[in-house]
């Protein structure tokens, strides 16, 4: 699913976000990404998105290779690319269904089919019967599934998150979490960064530590793949 060699990041005026990076994520896995902040893990993702380029490297994501990507072609990758953020990022005055809606608006979908999906998807996370709130009706942890139901609503085969239980007391981090599993077992691939030591030991899922733009341990251990 991702592929990324020797991957390298510096930032002016000599901030070095990641050095010499090599990862490989295969489909259907869940990815913990830790670290201190400023460790790289932000930018990383930043990078699997094409949100940012490389300075060097190589990066394939669910076969495309990002950086010979025309800016034409990057909307539609991206559609393969579900992205959750710690900062929910939901429009307040719209309702839950125009929220998730707009994304499928953008794409031209008929009205009739934006509400059969953006119901199964709500159902999916367990607020379709909260469709018609507006977000400031809901707990946090009903906003982050929301945002989780925005980022799903495309049905991609990848998604990442970057510090998503960052913001939600435990009960909610672990509401959220109980979903990723879930979708995970689905076939879903995740990559999420965190610095929640213990949500990463409960769930003993593959953890992937850097330290100052560098991988310092893979607890899946070492990985060869070829272009």
């Amino acid at each position: 699913m991702i592929q990324m060699y020797h991957v390298s990041k510096r930032y002016p005026p000599n901030i070095q976000a990641l050095l010499d990076v090599t990862l490989f994520v295969e489909k259907g896995e869940f990815v913990f990404l830790t670290g201190a902040s400023g460790a790289g893990k932000s930018t990383l993702l930043r990078l699997i998105t094409r949100a940012e380029l490389p300075d060097s490297g190589q990066i394939i994501v669910a076969g495309r290779n990002v950086l010979s990507l025309s800016i034409r072609k990057i909307p539609f990758f991206r559609r393969q690319i579900g992205v959750v953020y710690q900062d929910i990022k939901l429009i307040q005055r719209k309702t839950i269904f125009e929220n998730i809606a707009f994304v499928l608006s953008v794409l031209g979908v008929p009205l009739d089919e934006q509400k059969k999906r953006v119901y199964q998807i709500l159902k999916l996370v367990g607020l379709h019967h909260r469709m018609n709130a507006l977000p400031p009706q809901l707990s946090g942890g009903e906003q982050q599934r929301v945002a989780i139901a925005r980022a799903l609503i495309n049905h991609p085969p990848l998604l990442i998150a970057d510090e998503p239980t960052g913001n939600l007391d435990e009960d909610m981090a672990w509401e959220v979490m109980t979903l990723f599993e879930r979708l995970n077992l689905k076939g879903t691939t995740f990559v999420m960064a965190t610095h929640n030591r213990h949500i990463v030991e409960v769930m003993k899922r593959r953890e992937v530590r850097l330290e100052r733009g560098r991988i310092v341990h893979d607890s899946a251990g070492p990985r060869e793949m070829s272009l």
